[in-house]
């Protein structure tokens, strides 16, 4: 139902005008004539008013999200029922989404994309203190008001929605939803955080980390795909920054940060220390890849799960492992049927027409692992202990009545081995009730049941780690291939739930530069060790390879980087206390040359000799380097005292731009006297660290010139990058 400006609703809401539309919400300007003030409000789509549990749940954590106040979060006011209309009544934020702002700079700045993650984290913790998960974060959702602030929106509706959808589908935009959402799977507070980590990514590199021309596969991107550092698209995001990002970004919910507290202190750290859409009908896959918010449905999410399955088996042990499994199924054939067809072994299903564009997928370990709450988990394992002491009761009375069939025979489950005859040919003769155990190593799980079952067999499954054997396929069994066993008998099977180690073959590593490489591995919770080896054709700085290609979770990778091609080197000599020619001469008999120079006074170095130098003698240095060293200019002479005054203020706001007041920045104030080549400095006000909205004044009543000359520049220095953000040009008067 389309709401009509001039429409009122409880005759007090004026309908002005529909400002936006969503996936599951239009949302309408109105002005409330009781309180005389202009609100927001969403009204919910009229496909989803049909369903009452979908609107009592709606409601119910609407009502939830109105006791949210925070300054970060969009205010709900009132949830109304009105006939068939159900609506949010919520503060009207007059501003630009975030998304729109990202789209119209390209990408943002570091401070500034800091700035407004402080502010959306905070708005997000405030939320998860009450226990409301908002299940939808992403920049559509956050508003920048004109006064700078930033507001997240729709808390309500998002969990409602994935309350009603828990078990039979996904929810979330398909580009910022978290792994285990994608999968249909348990989510909490730390997938929040997730869809954070994609929305600062897309802050700064101006697009979002995981394409796909569908939501299936887009959602299999979040779960197995590895992220690309942001600094790959953006060189000029600190470290520091892309390690927040990157940690938010983790595929297993535990190596996440615990809290958007968290998130906030280590944002704010960064900030000080860098270096460290329309009404008109479209379908729901345009809709989900346009951004908004939709359910994945429980077809797309079985397709997920089915072809959510990485091959990590090494291509060579691959090889040879299906050579040995082809080997006992010959063997097989001629013993028993030649004319039986040989099974396929490790077929995989075909995806679907729509699954053709999706890229190659990767999975680790924890497939299922994210599936259950741990309180439903503990709930489960009590009523499995009693459910196993009713089964052992039942199969006593069983066995004990049974017991001269089994004294008789195979064991306890017609598994043992049975003596055969065999005729003079040395032809195995078989008896009714026995089978020759085919062989099922290398074949998967279910070619492995149903080969079984051709032979009036049963299998019993366990699950182990295999380097060497692709997951889901047969790494052992039990009696081996060839045994004669009894019919009915069990087979124990060890299937492979692939490698525990990390594939690093998958990830690129020789694709990116020692600095990246180190950074990238360090996130992945491994250790980095880098051997520098001398190449006469690869770029200094350039991993040339690594090892091991399997890495255990927390082991030591080495990195083997190009250090360049070969250079003579020859040890500094030592200069310290040799007047400025004979340390020049000195230079050259190595092989080396003068830096820069500059002069200081001293009352213990004669003048002219030298003070000090900038490499310590015995360093290795490559022929023909430079190194600098200060030059003694004699006791200091007394010269005319000169002083200079200033008082003004800074608005360092301009600095920032927006996100300024939760922002911050540390800053020095020095004098700067001299010239370009022989410069002097004196710091006037050490390094402090103040908010990014407030006023520094800047006054000095009394300041001394360094050399005694009467002009001089005060400078405000960004302490974390170096950079002079302000200037203001002195004057200094002679002094009795």
């Amino acid at each position: 139902m389309i709401l009509r400006p001039g429409t009122f609703l409880q005759d007090r809401y004026e309908i002005l005008e529909q400002i936006g539309s969503g996936g599951m919400s239009v949302v309408y300007k109105a002005k409330c004539h009781k309180l005389n003030r202009l609100v927001a409000i969403k009204v919910l789509k009229e496909e989803f008013c049909n369903d009452s549990n979908f609107v009592s749940k709606f409601k119910m954590e609407a009502q939830s999200a109105a006791g949210l106040s925070h300054p970060n979060i969009v205010s709900v006011y009132d949830v109304i029922d009105e006939g068939k209309l159900h609506y949010i009544v919520m503060e009207l934020i007059e501003g630009i989404t975030l998304k729109s702002y990202i789209q119209k700079k390209g990408r943002l700045e570091v401070k500034e994309t800091i700035g407004i993650a402080i502010q959306v984290a905070q708005g997000i913790a405030a939320a998860h203190e009450q226990h409301i998960i908002h299940r939808d974060i992403k920049p559509q959702n956050m508003i920048i008001s004109k006064d700078g602030k930033v507001k997240v929106a729709d808390f309500g509706i998002a969990r409602a929605v994935s309350a009603q959808t828990m078990t039979s589908s996904a929810m979330g935009s398909v580009h910022y939803i978290s792994p285990e959402q994608a999968r249909g799977g348990f989510s909490d507070e730390r997938s929040d955080i997730y869809s954070l980590g994609v929305t600062m990514y897309e802050m700064v590199t101006g697009r979002v980390p995981f394409e796909g021309d569908n939501t299936v596969a887009i959602a299999l991107a979040h779960l197995e795909d590895v992220v690309v550092p942001p600094s790959v698209y953006n060189p000029e995001i600190p470290m520091s920054l892309e390690r927040i990002i990157l940690r938010c970004m983790e595929k297993k919910p535990e190596r996440r940060y615990r809290s958007a507290q968290d998130v906030i202190t280590d944002l704010r750290a960064a900030l000080i220390r860098p270096s460290e859409a329309g009404s008109s009908p479209v379908d729901v896959e345009e809709r989900a890849l346009n951004g908004e918010t939709v359910q994945i449905s429980s077809e797309q999410l079985s397709q997920i799960k089915q072809f959510h399955r990485p091959e990590r088996l090494e291509p060579e042990r691959k090889e040879t492992y299906e050579r040995e499994a082809k080997a006992a199924w010959e063997a097989y054939r001629e013993e028993n049927d030649p004319e039986t067809p040989e099974p396929e072994r490790g077929r995989r299903p075909q995806r679907p027409a729509e699954m053709s564009k999706a890229p190659a997928k990767r999975r680790s370990r924890e497939e299922e692992e994210d599936r259950a709450n741990p309180h439903i988990e503990r709930i489960l394992a009590g009523a499995g202990i009693v459910a196993a002491i009713v089964v052992v009761a039942v199969l006593i009375v069983v066995f004990s009545k049974l017991g001269a069939f089994f004294r008789a025979g195979s064991g306890m489950l017609g598994n043992s081995q049975t003596e055969s005859s065999q005729a003079e040919t040395g032809e195995l003769i078989l008896k009714d009730t026995e089978v020759s155990m085919p062989p099922v190593l290398g074949l998967s799980e279910d070619m492995a049941e149903s080969t079984l079952k051709e032979n009036s067999l049963t299998m019993k499954r366990t699950y182990e780690y295999f380097d060497d054997v692709e997951k889901g396929h047969v790494a052992k069994q039990d009696p081996a291939a060839g045994t004669v066993v009894l019919k009915g008998g069990q087979v124990n099977v060890v299937i492979s739930n692939g490698t525990d180690k990390l594939d690093l073959s998958k990830l690129g590593i020789t694709e990116l530069d020692e600095t990246t490489a180190v950074s990238f591995l360090e996130s992945k919770g491994l250790k980095v060790q880098v051997v520098e080896e001398e190449d006469e054709t690869i770029k200094a700085g350039t991993v040339m390879r690594y090892e091991p290609e399997l890495v255990e979770d927390g082991g030591t990778v080495y990195l083997y980087v190009s250090s360049g091609p070969h250079v003579d080197k020859v040890p500094a000599p030592y200069l310290v206390g040799k007047t400025e020619e004979e340390a020049i001469a000195l230079l050259a008999e190595n092989d080396l040359m003068p830096g820069n120079t500059s002069t200081e006074s001293s009352d213990t170095v004669e003048k002219g000799s030298i003070i000090s130098q900038s490499v310590s003698s015995g360093t290795q240095l490559a022929k023909g380097s430079k190194i600098d060293y200060v030059v003694s200019s004699g006791p200091e002479v007394k010269h005319q005292r000169y002083v200079a005054s200033i008082n003004q203020v800074y608005d360092l706001s301009s600095l920032i731009g927006p996100g300024a007041g939760s922002s911050s920045v540390t800053i020095m104030i020095r004098l700067h006297q001299g010239t370009a080549d022989n410069p002097h400095y004196k710091v006037l006000t050490q390094s402090t660290t103040i908010k990014g909205d407030v006023l520094l004044p800047v006054n000095f009543t009394s300041i001394e010139s360094i050399d005694g000359t009467d002009q001089g520049t005060l400078e405000i220095v960004d302490v974390n990058s170096g950079a002079v953000i302000k200037t203001y040009p002195l004057t200094f008067f002679p002094m009795d």
